[in-house]
C-alpha cells in the first residue's frame, strides 16, 4: 500500500483498533462510543472505508489493522516535512524547538537516535 494518508477522524479510529486488537466489533462500537461520541452507524461506515482503502479487515465481526501504527506515523511525518519544510529536517527541528528547552535526558535521546540514523 502506497498511499498510507489518513485524515484525523480515521487515524483516532485506527489508534483504537492499534491499541485494542484484535477486537470485535461490538467492543469497536463501544469504544469509539466512549472515545469519540460516535453512534454505530458512524463506526461501522468509517470501518467499511478503511477496510476498503487496505487500513483494516474485519473477518467475522473480529477487526484487525493491516498496517501498522509506525508506517502511518512515518507516511505523515515525511509528508509534513517534506511540504512544510521543503524536506529539510534541520528547519522542521528548529521551528518545533523555537522557544523550547530540551531536558538533558531529552537531548540525549536525540542525539542517540541521530548517532543510530547517520549515514557513515
Amino acid at each position: 500500500m502506497n498511499d498510507l494518508k489518513l485524515c484525523e477522524s480515521d487515524y483516532r479510529f485506527m489508534c483504537i483498533v492499534w491499541d485494542n486488537e484484535p477486537l470485535s466489533s461490538k467492543k469497536l462500537v463501544d469504544l469509539c462510543s466512549e472515545t469519540l461520541g460516535w453512534k454505530k452507524s458512524t463506526t461501522y461506515t468509517v470501518l467499511k472505508k478503511l477496510t476498503e482503502k487496505g487500513f483494516a479487515e474485519n473477518n467475522a465481526s473480529v477487526v484487525s489493522s493491516l498496517v501498522r501504527r509506525e508506517d502511518v506515523q512515518k507516511s505523515a511525518s515525511e509528508h509534513f516535512v517534506e511540504h512544510t519544510f521543503k524536506g529539510s529536517l534541520p528547519h522542521f527541528l528548529a521551528a518545533f524547538f523555537r522557544g523550547k528547552k530540551l531536558s538533558e535526558k531529552e537531548a540525549a535521546e536525540l542525539k542517540a537516535l541521530i548517532d543510530e540514523y547517520k549515514e557513515v
